[in-house]
């Protein structure tokens, strides 16, 4: 059975606030961290052991985890599942002086391969058992399992106040195979991420490597950040991770990995990103829907080890499209959500103009490699269609480690400001509608730059260096745009008879660059 994004997302938003638990609520949290049916034996915890673990695994063929989840659960329909909600005053650390709480998952429905969590403190950990009681079952859920028993969770969420003081805001999920997502204040939950991504849209099909155990560390009542360890596992190899998450106005995740491979492994994708994109202002052909934009994101930033800021617009194509961006240390790279005005999307459901932007930020040298962006065709909103990984020039060696570390920032544009132009948004469509049938194929492409300094009445021109692979690409035509300050770039390209066209456009001053570069991948309709 699988799991839409739709139906993760809405999950999410109906339990995305919980309310601090009153004096019953203290009780029952009391009840269940006391009570030894639920929990295993204290075990000693270091670091170093989610390292062991990991590497004592690799030697080891792999096994895929076991779906113990009883037949009841399993058969669970996705409204069914939804009527299985966590109770808030179970949550560990509620009526504790903890600035965080944790929440769990039921297993059911897609979710059917338990995880293992445990609670790190004083320097041992103790696993979680599952009882019934942090539950409640609504009428549609025939058969609840009603006894403590060690049958695990899908997932858990983490909650803290980051919007009102007497709220613990759900502000990260680690659910599913190794997808974890975050929002920062005010925001909605949109793309995801991953640990690690392998074999993406490869015709052989893609591997899904999956944390199979979480070690949560207890905070301190004045912490600002959690630490969470999991354990990764999947045919190809294991891997040990440590997350630091700094929840707020931006949520800020520090990513700590080890990876042992089983194999070589060729398509390796590090620091994976997972969106939605169905259809915007430059890509709608063939779109009847009212609303002017449905995504999570609209396009790829990177910051390139050249030092250039390239932005690429977003596709939803009619065939599967992998674009590969060459390049040596990076510093960064991301799935950016800019277009943040309601009036584009007119959704009061989806909350589209709110989904955060994620930013990857290399820590140490990554060296020669590429960011990939897979672009798969859709027909619906319901269905991620967007990845964009880092993936290393050489292989990964069987039987070697790989340490790699990282930054992801879940904000709204990334923590560091280039102060460039920035391509604000991208439209497209027929050059002349009133044209002979024969240049049908023309299209115009209007690229909007704001930034401050474009328009100066004393300042020098500005240019416009602009170039297409193939094709035949009009003389640009480039006007002030009031509205945002900024100025709006033409482009007429005739494909003549391409079957792909890679445009590329800047904006010069004074022979520097002062923009973005706006990169598009033209395809026939």
């Amino acid at each position: 059975m699988s799991v839409t994004r739709r139906s993760v997302l809405a999950l999410a938003a109906a339990l995305a606030l919980a309310p601090r638990p009153g004096s019953s609520g203290r009780a029952l949290a009391a009840a269940l961290a006391s009570s030894p049916d639920h929990w295993g034996e204290p075990e000693p915890f270091r670091p170093a052991l989610v390292r062991e673990r990991a590497q004592a695994l690799a030697a080891a063929p792999f096994e895929p985890p076991p779906e113990t989840v009883p037949d009841a659960l399993a058969g669970l329909d996705y409204d069914q599942y939804r009527d299985i909600r966590f109770r808030p005053e179970s949550a560990i650390w509620a009526g504790t002086s903890s600035p965080f709480q944790l929440q769990f998952f039921h297993l059911g429905f897609g979710y059917r391969a338990p995880v293992a969590i445990r609670i790190v403190e004083n320097g041992a950990s103790r696993k979680l058992i599952f009882d019934p009681a942090m539950f409640s079952y609504g009428p549609l859920v025939e058969n609840p399992p009603t006894a403590i028993e060690d049958l695990g969770f899908s997932g858990f969420r983490i909650h803290t106040p980051i919007n009102r003081d007497d709220y613990f805001d759900e502000f990260a999920v680690f659910q599913g195979a190794s997808y974890f997502r975050a929002v920062g204040k005010d925001q909605a939950y949109g793309l995801s991420a991953r640990g690690l991504a392998i074999a993406t849209a490869d015709p052989a099909g893609e591997e899904f490597p999956t944390f199979r155990e979480f070690w949560i560390e207890t905070p301190g009542p004045d912490a600002d950040t959690i630490v969470v360890h999991a354990l990764l596992d999947s045919p190809s190899t294991t891997g040990a991770y440590r997350f630091t998450l700094r929840p707020g106005a931006s949520t800020a995740m520090e990513v700590e990995a080890v990876l042992y491979p089983r194999v070589e492994i060729t398509t390796v994708g590090i620091a994976p990103l997972t969106s939605m994109f169905y259809f915007s202002g430059h890509d709608r052909i063939g779109i009847d829907d009212f609303r002017g934009a449905v995504h999570d994101s609209d396009g790829l930033l990177m910051w390139n080890g050249q030092g250039e800021w390239l932005w690429r617009p977003i596709l939803n194509p009619q065939t599967l499209q992998i674009s590969t961006f060459l390049d040596n240390k990076p510093h960064g790279f991301g799935l950016m959500q800019r277009e943040r005005e309601f009036a584009v999307y007119q959704d009061l459901e989806a909350d589209y103009h709110r989904r955060p932007s994620l930013w990857v930020e290399p820590i140490g040298d990554w060296g020669e490699g590429s960011v990939v962006l897979v672009e798969i065709p859709t027909d619906a909103e319901v269905h991620d269609n967007i990845v964009a990984f880092w993936r290393p020039r050489l292989p990964l060696a069987a039987g070697v480690p790989v340490q790699m570390a990282y930054r992801l920032h879940w904000r709204g544009e990334p923590p560091v400001q280039h102060g460039l132009a920035k391509v604000r948004r991208t439209l497209s469509g027929l050059s002349e509608v009133g044209r002979p049938q024969a240049d049908r194929e023309k299209r115009v492409f209007v690229v909007d730059f704001q930034g401050e300094g474009l328009v100066l009445p004393d300042a020098a021109p500005i240019t416009v260096q602009a170039s297409a692979s193939s094709g035949i690409l009009s003389t640009p035509v480039i006007k002030t745009d009031p509205e945002i300050g900024g100025v709006r770039v033409a482009l007429e390209l005739d494909p003549d008879g391409a079957e792909v066209c890679e445009l590329r456009c800047a904006l010069v001053r004074d022979g520097a660059v002062v923009s973005e570069t706006w990169l598009y991948r033209w395809l026939p309709a």
